[in-house]
């Protein structure tokens, strides 16, 4: 009988123990709630987590490689550290979340509502941002090297000393953003919103700025050689 318990108590803590969402709660429609969950380190690549609610979560240093965050709640979560290369957040919510250190390479954030998100030196490198919403987000020394912001919201971001070497920033809105001290070298801003924005020291060698608004934009110290500032608006 003793020997029997002990087997039954392994099988139940190991059968617990294989998913880390087993504490969380399966809503009517099938989606699982984890908000304010503590799921640190934990493994979720590969999984498919559709409008999962991770809100107020943390997830730092966890793996989510490849995982399908559509319409995920992650607002506020804590996501410090943690690897979602290649993972799927189109249209995800992730206002207010801490995402500093976090490698989002190669992720797809297309429509990805990120406002006043920390994503001080994460890793964004060829990731997809068409459309998202990253107003007053702290990018500071991030790498969106080859990323595409078309149509990205990024007004009043901080972008101090940001990677964005050939991304695609195209009616983007940047107004009021700081970009002081940021590689935009071969960035396409073709119609973009930079009015008011802090390019102190910005390399904006080779940029594509036809039609851009830099009205009131701050160009001390910047590098502008072999730029097109065709029908771009500098106030003059």
């Amino acid at each position: 009988m003793k020997r029997l318990l002990v087997v039954l108590t392994l099988t139940i803590a190991v059968s617990c123990g294989t998913d880390p969402l087993s504490a969380c709660f399966e809503e009517v429609d099938g989606s699982l709630d984890c908000s304010y969950q503590v799921l640190l380190s934990v493994d979720l690549s590969d999984r498919n987590l559709r409008n999962i609610d991770l809100s107020e979560a943390d997830l730092s240093k966890a793996t989510l490689t490849e995982a399908v965050l559509v319409g995920a709640n992650l607002a506020g979560a804590n996501l410090y550290g943690a690897d979602l290369g290649g993972a799927n957040l189109g249209e995800a919510y992730l206002n207010g979340a801490d995402l500093g250190l976090a490698n989002l390479a190669g992720a797809n954030l297309r429509g990805a509502h990120l406002g006043m998100a920390k994503l001080d030196g994460a890793d964004l490198y060829g990731t997809d941002l068409t459309g998202a919403n990253l107003g007053m987000a702290n990018l500071n020394g991030a790498n969106l090297g080859m990323a595409n912001l078309k149509e990205a919201n990024l007004k009043e971001a901080n972008l101090r000393l940001a990677n964005l070497k050939e991304a695609n920033l195209r009616l983007a809105n940047l107004r009021l953003a700081n970009l002081a001290g940021a590689n935009l070298n071969g960035a396409n801003l073709g119609l973009a919103n930079l009015a008011g924005a802090n390019l102190i020291g910005a390399d904006l060698g080779l940029v594509n700025l036809a039609g851009a608004n830099l009205n009131g934009a701050n160009l001390g110290l910047v590098n502008l050689a072999g730029a097109n500032l065709n029908g771009a608006n500098l106030g003059l």
